[in-house]
Order: C-alpha cells, then structure tokens, then sequence
C-alpha cells in the first residue's frame, strides 16, 4: 500500500499530493491550487445533494402514484356499487309500474261499472311523437340514488293506498249498481260527489310532449308533466284553492301559479304567456288562471303542471280522471 501526503504552499496557495509507495518506489507528487481544491469539494457537495434529491424525489412520486392507483381503485368499487344500487332501483320501478298496470285494468273496470267510456287517459300519458305541438321545459334536476330511492318509496307507499281504495270504490260501486238494479231504476251518477278541492281534471288541452319522471336517457329528473298546444290555449285550475304565488319565476318556470288546495295538497302550472289571476285569490276548478306561453325555460308554447303532496311531487297522471 502507498502512503499519501498533503502539503501546503501558502504562498503558492497550493496542496501537494504525494503518492508514497509502502515497499519502496517512485514517490510521485501532484499539485493542486486552492481554487481548483476547493472547485472540487464544492463540485462534490452539489453532486451529492442532487443525488440525494434526485432519490427523494423518485420516493415522493412512488408514493403519490401508489396512492393515486389506490383511489382511483377506491372510486371504482364506489361506481360498481352504485351502479348495482341503480340496477335495484330499476328493478323496483319495474315492479311499480307492474302495480300501476294492475291499477289501469281496475280503473277501466270502474269506468264500465259507472257508465264512462274506457278511454287511454287510465294509463299514463306518453308524449306524442307526431304531435303538432311538442314544447318542453324545465325546470332541470340531476337526478341521484338518494332522490331516485325516496321517490320510488313514495310512489310505492302511493300505489298501494291508491290500490286499496280504489278496491274498496269498486265493492262499493258493485254494491249501489246492485241496488239500482234491484229497484228497477236506472240510476244517477255514482260518482257526483267528487271533492272539489282534489285535482282532478286536465289544466289544458293538448298533448303530452313529457311525462313525469326520468327523461332524456335518464340525465334529467322531470318533476311535472307537460301539455304542449298552440300560444294562448287557456290554462285552468285543477281544483278549488287559493293562488299562493302569480308571476314571474327565475328559477325556469317563466310565468307560473300555485294554488293551494288545503290538506297538503298543491298545483303548480308553468311557462304561460300571460297570468290572470293574483296571489291571494279563490279560484274555482276548471277557472281559467293564464294562458299558455314559452316563458322561462322552454322549447315551445305547452304548460309544465306539478302536484305537490307534502311539500313532495307526484305523479300528476294519479290526479288526472
């Protein structure tokens, strides 16, 4: 082995490096200037820092790519879930409007018991694809499980109340049909009793250009039904109440009306042209309230009618006879 040794020249400003072999040998010398040594050094520790940055840089984004596969991972078990989630949903409405089949074929029974032609308002209305009149609008809502799960629970705890009265209303009207027959007369309307205060008859006439519920593929909740016709067709209340709000909507409904029907119910009508009626005013069924218009957000002259039950929408169609 061979010995190494540094001198220093301090006038020179100069280290001497002496190779010094340990069995004997040529003793070679080399002579670095201060500024070349201390280059060197400096060279050194900056070389080592970016490796040493260099290092930690690669941890850092190991780990951050790690934790990016982990939730993109994350993310798509939450999308199979809730995709299983909205395949159940759709199971369950399928089975919903299996019941409201069954409630069809009972409306027109009743419908026959009562003399009144069968007709195919007692399903529910489809828009027409070649209507004259086909005006749509909003107001728009993004629908989600949570939404679509609290409204199917609604419209299932609905068809079943709705299924057994309307059995109990067929029993009944069996029953009177009966009697009038037994009597020998030929009797009158069974039906004439209807509560004024319930919708019950169309705000216009037209065309249904879109139901109630999902459309467009399933990207837009529709929370009402709309009745396209021609500029200016009369718009009526559905019932007897009292009109809470007459005028212009910003959120999409353009001019719009609601009318208070009492016991938690209440109607909406939307996009007229022209409003006729004022807040606080009685109103009778069948009264015309405005007229139909584009207002708001629409594609055409039609009328956008809501029911609300407890503050919640339903299905028109249910209050349509």
């Amino acid at each position: 082995m061979g010995d190494v040794c540094l001198d220093s020249d301090e006038k020179q400003q100069e280290y001497t490096i002496k190779i010094i072999p340990s069995r004997g040998g040529t003793v070679h010398s080399i002579r670095l200037p201060l500024y070349l040594l201390k280059y060197g050094i400096v060279s050194f520790c900056a070389g080592a820092f970016l490796l040493v940055g260099a290092f930690s840089y690669a941890v850092y984004s190991t780990f951050i790519t790690r934790n990016d596969a982990a939730e993109i991972e994350e993310l798509r078990q939450v999308n199979n879930i809730q995709q299983e989630q909205m395949l159940l949903l759709s199971k369950k409405a399928t089975a919903l409007q299996d019941e409201l089949d069954q409630l069809g074929q009972m409306e027109n029974e009743l419908r026959r018991m009562s003399g009144t032609s069968i007709t195919e308002e007692a399903a529910d209305p489809q828009p027409s694809a070649d209507a004259e009149n086909n005006g749509q609008g909003g107001p728009y809502m993004n629908p989600d499980i949570q939404n679509l799960d609290l409204m199917l629970g609604m419209m299932e705890k609905r068809v079943a109340s709705r299924k057994s009265s309307m059995e109990a209303l067929r029993q009944q009207l069996r029953a009177q049909q009966e009697k009038v027959i037994a009597l020998g007369g030929i009797g009158s309307s069974i039906l004439s009793g209807v509560n004024s205060s319930m919708p019950s008859i169309w705000p216009a006439t037209g065309e249904v250009s879109s139901p109630y519920g999902l459309r467009w593929g399933g990207t837009d909740f529709h929370p009402g039904m709309d009745i396209a016709n021609d500029m200016g067709t009369p718009i009526v209340a559905t019932a007897d109440g009292i009109v809470t709000v007459a005028g212009w909507n910003s959120g999409g409904y353009g001019n719009m009306v609601d009318i208070d029907h009492g016991n938690g119910l209440m109607t909406r009508y939307g996009h007229g042209s022209q409003v006729v009626v004022v807040a606080g005013q009685h109103v009778r069924k069948g009264q015309l309230i405005m007229y139909m218009g584009s207002t708001g957000f629409s594609t055409g002259p039609h009328v956008h009618y809501e029911v609300h039950v407890n503050g919640q929408t339903v299905n028109p169609v249910s209050y349509l006879y």
